[in-house]
């Protein structure tokens, strides 16, 4: 599940032309085949093969499956995960979820509920990628990866779902993280012949690496290779999982932003934040109306709250995104751009909801996300962008997945039923619909 190729290819395919993905195999077991044998030495044919300690080789057994307290992938805790980077140029973005619902999949005459998690890719704010991940911690403490269900976006629409799999159908799990990680073990998180594969190496371990709130102890760094022979790097750390990823071949870096609740400070929110959020509507409506005096206030007073909320506790990927964002305002401003000056008004929002995860709880946070994604399309229907508004829709749907469940009954089907308009407008093409739901849409989430 190497996301960050899949998603870099991606990137690239729609600009020109999934966290975790990868390589090739041999050898490898059919679906029900019970553990993951060991591959052939064609197979594994590196320099250091003979150093080499397979520790996913058994079957493994699953009593509570979804209690995964293993802190290198705490996958159960984890309420939601922000990782942020770039890839030749692209900026990407990456939320991770943890779903209310889980998934039993039957495997070698098992049957094991597995927790389900749900991943999003963004590329310079547009979506590349959607999934949802199957996870299962056996009775050793070691987690196991079950599948992927994998929506792959160009242009707005599924282009493919490359990636997919679901173990008992299509092959067996993959061990994503040892229970006691240790130099030189080998696993596989991904084993399906002609779909995924991926190895693993562990290189080190009782790292500490720099985090969103200071040094973090206990991480370990590994290798990945992949099916085309490429490697990443990635680092694994306690309370957080996957913590960085590296693929020099493709220029990408991608880091920690935060998670919660590892990062969580509890409320209220500070001041300085609520006059950002505040500020940032303001901003908003400005840039739309054109009203450049009043982006120029807007702005003079988000600098200064910012000024004095941003410092050396702030996690500092989502500083460096928040200040970003405030110099594509200025930019905009600059030019008299009153449609990049409404975009970066945006983003802007997007950088401040994510400090807020610090202090208020993800679904609140999910569902101002929703609200400001349906200001996106308000924005896109102008535009006419009919790729622009088929990815607003999609993501409205995705945030509604892990959002829809804490909304009162009665408003839920109100919005469940405005979204499926959006949906059949997108389907459509009609620009002209497009906006008049999205309008009808924020009248419902206003009420």
């Amino acid at each position: 599940m190497t996301r960050t190729r899949t998603t870099t290819n991606l990137a690239v395919g729609a600009a020109a032309a999934s966290l975790l993905l990868a390589g090739c195999g041999a050898d490898t077991p059919q679906a029900g085949s019970t553990g993951n044998p060991a591959p052939s030495a064609s197979t594994t044919e590196t320099a250091s093969d003979e150093n080499k300690n397979y520790v996913d080789l058994q079957t493994p057994t699953f009593s509570d499956p979804t209690s995964i307290t293993n802190p290198l992938f705490p996958i159960s805790d984890l309420d939601q995960v922000i990782q942020l980077g770039e890839e030749a140029g692209t900026r990407l973005r990456f939320e991770v979820t943890r779903l209310p619902e889980t998934k039993t999949i039957e495997w070698d005459g098992q049957s094991v509920e597995t927790v389900q998690s749900q991943f999003v890719a963004y590329g310079d704010g547009r979506v590349l990628e959607v999934a949802t991940d199957y996870f299962a911690q056996a009775d050793d403490g070691a987690v196991w990866y079950f599948g992927e269900q994998v929506d792959n976006y160009e242009d707005g629409v599924i282009a493919n779902n490359d990636g997919t799999w679901l173990a008992g159908k299509d092959g067996p799990p993959g061990m994503i993280m040892p229970a006691d990680p240790q130099v030189v073990d080998v696993y596989r998180p991904e084993n399906v012949p002609d779909v995924v594969f991926e190895e693993v190496t562990v290189l080190e371990v009782d790292q500490t690496v720099p985090g969103p709130r200071g040094d973090v102890e206990g991480a370990i760094r590994i290798q990945e290779r992949l099916m085309d022979g490429a490697t990443e790097g990635k680092t694994f750390a306690p309370a957080y999982g996957e913590f960085q990823a590296i693929v020099e071949s493709e220029q990408e870096l991608v880091e920690m932003g935060l998670a919660v609740p590892a990062d969580f400070l509890g409320g209220p929110a500070p001041a300085e934040l609520t006059a950002m959020s505040a500020g940032g509507d303001a901003l908003r409506a400005a840039a739309s109306a054109g009203d450049f005096d009043s982006v120029s206030a807007s702005l003079d007073d988000l600098r200064a709250a910012w000024g004095t909320l941003r410092g050396d506790t702030t996690p500092p990927f989502v500083a460096d995104q928040t200040d970003a964002a405030l110099a594509a305002v200025d930019a905009a401003i600059e030019a008299s751009d009153a449609g990049a000056a409404a975009q970066a008004a945006i983003d802007l929002t997007h950088a401040s909801l994510d400090l807020q995860l610090q202090h208020l709880a993800v679904p609140e946070v999910d569902l101002a996300r929703f609200r400001l994604w349906v200001e996106q399309l308000q924005l896109d229907t102008a535009t006419e962008d009919q790729a622009l508004i088929a990815g607003d829709a999609a993501i409205l749907e995705t945030i509604w997945l892990r959002v829809g469940h804490t909304v009162d009954a009665a408003a839920s089907g109100g919005l469940a039923g405005q979204l499926d308009v959006v949906r059949g407008a997108a389907d459509d093409g009609d620009s002209s619909a497009a906006a008049a739901a999205a309008t009808a849409l924020m009248d419902a989430l206003t009420g």
